[in-house]
């Protein structure tokens, strides 16, 4: 497995610092936060735990709302690549893919279908839901590249694919993390309507 670069190590917390992440392979410290290029979430500040709504522990749960700024000029298109680190493979577990996305500032609403999808590591073309085991933490990477190109890929392409397909073109990249720590799923309260009679 390669070192991770760098540029990157700083701008990881260390249980996130996965040589593998697509970052790693497509960014360099010149493309990084290029131009005040930043990527946010309105519900948690970067190495804050997520919260469960966003994660397999909750009913109804949704992918978390996320927010950019603009992209350096000439980008074209933004893609959104979100990945686990916390793993022991050369390969950290793909959570979702995104592109489509206007080279220019922008957001996700919570729950928002985007443009278009690739496989997640079930193969599903959708947010998979964080599942850690109870007691144990996860990092998720949310990563977010600006590219002078537009992507020719269709809908349900690999990361593989994707990452295949942005080699070269990077204008810009940003990087967000979050933690998460597997809980008991919540079941909620079960009434029995007679008791509440």
């Amino acid at each position: 497995m390669t070192e991770l670069p760098d540029w990157l190590t700083p701008n990881l917390p260390e249980a996130a610092r996965h040589p593998g992440l697509a970052i790693a392979q497509l960014g360099d410290k010149r493309s990084f936060g290029r131009g005040g290029f930043v990527l946010s979430s309105p519900a948690f500040d970067t190495g804050e735990e997520l919260d469960p709504c966003f994660t397999a522990k909750e009913e109804d749960a949704v992918a978390p709302p996320l927010e950019w700024t603009a992209p350096p000029a000439g980008s074209q298109e933004l893609i959104l690549i979100v990945e686990d680190a916390t793993t022991d493979g050369d390969v950290p577990q793909c959570h979702w893919l995104v592109w489509g996305l206007a080279g220019q500032r922008g957001k996700l609403l919570e729950g928002e279908v985007p443009p278009r999808t690739g496989k997640n590591h079930l193969g599903n073309s959708e947010w998979l839901l964080p599942d850690p085991p109870v007691g144990k933490t996860r990092n998720y990477v949310f990563q977010l590249f600006a590219t002078e190109l537009p992507l020719t890929l269709m809908p349900g392409a690999s990361r593989d694919d994707l990452v295949a397909s942005l080699k070269g073109s990077i204008t810009g990249c940003a990087v967000l993390t979050a933690p998460f720590t597997g809980v008991e799923a919540d079941v909620g309260a079960a009434w029995d309507e007679e008791e509440l009679n």
